[in-house]
């Protein structure tokens, strides 16, 4: 299982680092490629270090695509023709694609929405509306066919565990759970 978390400046660090951090604990090998070699930093001035460029995998194949949000770096990422031609060949083969916060923008701009429920941060809302976008504003995460979207750092775990069940199922979510402690002793 191989996961593709593509990084522009300007990304946003909680929802990035959960999803890494959250996948690859679930056993899932994460690929973390920069949009351009060396090291990126977030919008809070957090700096990653990918792992490989985007143009290293742009040839791989994924089981998942999964894009984090923040302002400038989703200005990035809807501004990369390589981007969207990723997303648009992991919709066509019907595999998983996931954005958070303002990034679901760079999956209407794929035309991967077209039809399809979804949820973001509420500061991209009226855009994706005005592109008739069917917002679930009140979902924290919004699963429709195989294109997972939520609403914003607040939410990166709900959305890394929907991310995580989907792919290897709801007892690897309750092991995780159980380690990170998200959930309290009781439940």
């Amino acid at each position: 299982m191989r996961i593709l978390v593509p990084l522009a400046a300007g990304f946003e660090e909680i929802e990035a680092v959960t999803v890494i951090d959250v996948l690859r604990r679930a056993g899932i090998e994460v690929v973390v490629a920069g949009l351009v070699p060396g090291a990126c930093p977030g919008s809070r001035g957090i700096v990653l270090v990918p792992d490989v460029t985007l143009d290293s995998v742009l040839d791989s194949e994924f089981d998942a695509v999964v894009l984090p949000g923040g302002g400038p770096g989703t200005k990035a990422l809807r501004t990369d023709p390589r981007v969207i031609e990723l997303v648009r060949r992991q919709d066509s083969k019907k595999r998983w694609i996931a954005a958070i916060c303002a990034a679901p923008t760079v999956l209407a701009d794929a035309g991967v929405l077209a039809g399809r429920k979804a949820t973001s941060h509420p500061a991209v809302r009226d855009e994706l509306r005005s592109r008739g976008i069917d917002l679930r504003e009140r979902e924290r995460v919004c699963v429709v066919d195989h294109v997972i979207t939520s609403q914003g750092p607040g939410t990166a775990m709900e959305f890394a565990y929907a991310i995580v069940e989907r792919l290897l199922g709801s007892a690897k979510v309750d092991e995780l759970e159980r380690g990170i402690l998200s959930k309290s002793a009781a439940d």
